[in-house]
């Protein structure tokens, strides 16, 4: 991207509506509740031609640095210090305030170029709030509706002026695509293979950091980064939007997503929650791995158990991470505490990955990244089909099929159908009569003998078809 702009003004003026639609995705939350958006999100942006890396940000409010919205409002100004332009919203329909013009004085200050824009101003009656723009002393308003989308060539010819054509078309730009959505991470159906593929460590890892409300996700982020990225306090519930943040791990390429606190289903009844709860299952379908945050000083509650099922049920591979691990003072006994009941507790994720850290401090961080990189090899684990079967035939020696109605059920052919999880088809006789005791005891199988902890494991099973079945007796 040639430039980043970003997008401020006060609370409920329609900075994350003009956010959606520039990038052309609903990925900020937009609710008529003033003070939806807290932290800074960035998005590849495109405008008749024009691209551009923008920043969402909170709305601008006076208040002390030691409020929420004082840090929320920090979160801003370092937007604002990021960013080669800034938008400035207003509302044409509600008029100015006065905190309008104190922003509009903070802006001016800044020494960046500014582009006023007078949202809303399709609405009846917004005329005067937009000659009312024109005493910021920032320019001549563009009026837009960042919901209808009108408004947009002036908005673009606006954004070109402010920072020079050679900037905003520069010569050497790729006209390759650039706002391409992530990718589904569900893995594409491959053939038979006779060797296992090496693990491609070159590829972007996908991470979504999810876990209770106040469990400390985003204070862990802040860690793995080394600077204030994501707004954190004491208070719960904090975080709202899924935010995502690049970094490098050891030279790999990390997008790290941080998530709203997920509570149980009978709690969430605001139509906000609901609105975030919702953004961060998006998040787990697009991430590869997911870290489900537990807080080690009350773990394993209901909510906890019910969170990492979910991750199993996407099919997503799952590692624990007990936070809070410097509050913890007999570490020994609690340690193997957690580990007993982790065994216990979540016995469709045997041998799932769990490391104890300190967000606050960093503690751990290096060994759950280790823990995650490993998880995601086990997930994108693909093995050979004649490997697979020679292991099938020694199951049924050791362990036989039931026999039900006295016909006993055979097992003849397996393979590997896909990865990101691993999926396996068996073809079997009579696959409708197989017991759930016996999938358990091949899937607990193929976990030992292939090295597959943690990870969820399907298997399919098609019904082999009988050559004589139609045929008429003679």
């Amino acid at each position: 991207m040639s430039f980043t702009v970003a997008i401020v003004g006060r609370p409920n003026v329609g900075k994350s509506t003009l956010f959606n639609r520039l990038v052309g995705k609903k990925l900020a939350l937009v609710d008529d509740t003033p003070g939806v958006t807290r932290d800074r999100r960035p998005g590849d942006a495109r405008l008749m031609g024009l691209k551009f890396r923008i920043i969402d940000t909170a709305g601008l409010e006076e208040a002390h640095e030691d409020t929420l919205e004082g840090r929320m409002r920090a979160q801003t100004e370092a937007a604002i210090e990021e960013a080669d332009l800034t938008l400035f919203i207003v509302d044409a329909k509600s008029g100015l305030t006065p905190l309008d013009k104190t922003f509009g004085e903070l802006l001016r200050r800044s020494g960046k170029p500014v582009v006023l824009v007078a949202n809303k101003s399709e609405a009846k009656g917004s005329e005067g709030g937009f000659y009312d723009a024109f005493t910021l002393g920032l320019g001549e308003p563009c009026p837009i509706s960042a919901e209808h989308g009108q408004g947009m060539i002036d908005l673009h010819n606006a954004i070109v002026e402010a920072i020079g054509e050679d900037r905003a078309y520069p010569e050497d730009e790729d006209v390759a695509e650039t706002n391409v959505s992530i990718p589904r991470a569900d893995g594409d159906d491959v053939e038979e293979i006779d060797e296992e593929p090496a693990y491609d460590d070159t590829k972007p890892l996908r991470i979504a950091i999810v876990g209770r409300p106040n469990a400390g996700k985003s204070t862990m982020i802040n860690r793995f980064l080394g600077e204030d990225r994501l707004l954190v306090g004491p208070e719960a519930g904090i975080t709202r939007d899924s935010i995502s943040v690049d970094w490098t791990w050891r030279g790999r390429m990390v997008r790290m997503f941080d998530t709203a606190g997920m509570r149980r289903k009978a709690r969430v009844t605001e139509k906000l929650e609901k609105l975030s709860v919702a953004d961060a299952l998006r998040a787990i379908r697009f991430a590869e791995t997911v870290v489900i945050v537990f807080d080690a000083t009350i773990p394993f509650e209901k909510q906890d158990l019910q969170i990492v099922d979910l991750v199993l049920r996407e099919g997503r591979a799952a590692v624990l991470a007990f936070n809070k691990w410097d509050m913890i003072d007999d570490r020994q006994p609690v340690l193997a505490e957690l580990r007993e009941k982790t065994d216990r507790l979540l016995p469709q994720a045997r041998g799932i990955r769990a490391v104890p850290i300190a967000g606050q401090t960093g503690e751990g961080l290096d060994r759950l990244m280790q823990a995650i990189v490993d998880t995601d090899k086990v997930w994108n684990k693909r093995i050979a089909t004649a490997k697979l079967n020679r292991w099938l035939e020694t199951q049924q020696i050791q362990h036989p099929p039931p026999a039900v109605s006295g016909r006993r059920i055979k097992l003849k052919y397996m393979t590997q159908v896909k990865a990101r999880p691993p999926a396996f088809m068996i073809s079997c006789t009579r696959s409708d009569a197989l017991p759930e005791s016996y999938v358990r005891y091949l899937t607990n199988g193929l976990r030992e003998d292939f090295a597959m902890p943690g990870v969820p494991i399907r298997i399919h099973f098609r019904t082999s078809e009988n050559p004589y079945e139609n045929k008429k007796k003679r």
